[in-house]
């Protein structure tokens, strides 16, 4: 129902704000027009691509429905920070892997990235929001509203 799906999306959005590397995804999601978001619009920005993914990841849940996970070990370190790989079972028994990519943050780490069968999960939202602010005539004010719907 859609209040299922709303109270998912929150959730989701919550998850990614605790746990992701929002600063590090929002840049890196802008591409070549980074240096066009004005500091002061930043964190509306975070807040809507936060809102963003929750509500994506909220839309495509249902269909991936998870029954157990496992962290595999070793772990490796990386020039961008600690790889951990995790094998995903869903309820009718399939399985795939995801490798995390966490940056370290004092004492804890964040979500940077995902890769799931073989693709870094952020250069899509790169390509995505490059491609709307590049529509929008270079406006990056424009993502930053309709991020925020």
């Amino acid at each position: 129902s859609q209040v299922e799906r709303q109270s998912l999306s929150i959730e989701t959005s919550g998850l990614v704000k605790r746990y992701g590397d929002v600063a590090h995804i929002g840049q890196y999601s802008l591409g070549t027009y980074r240096a066009s978001l004005p500091q002061a619009h930043r964190a509306i920005y975070h807040a809507g691509m936060v809102r963003f993914i929750g509500r994506y990841a909220a839309s495509q849940a249902p269909k991936y429905p998870v029954v157990k996970y496992e962290i595999m070990s070793p772990s490796l370190q990386g020039g961008s920070g600690l790889m951990v790989d995790s094998r995903i079972t869903l309820r009718d028994g399939t399985t795939y892997d995801v490798r995390w990519l966490l940056a370290k943050y004092g004492g804890t780490y964040r979500v940077r990235d995902a890769m799931v069968y073989g693709f870094w999960i952020t250069p899509f939202l790169k390509q995505l929001f490059e491609t709307y602010i590049g529509e929008q005539g270079g406006d990056v004010k424009a993502l930053v509203v309709v991020l925020n719907r």
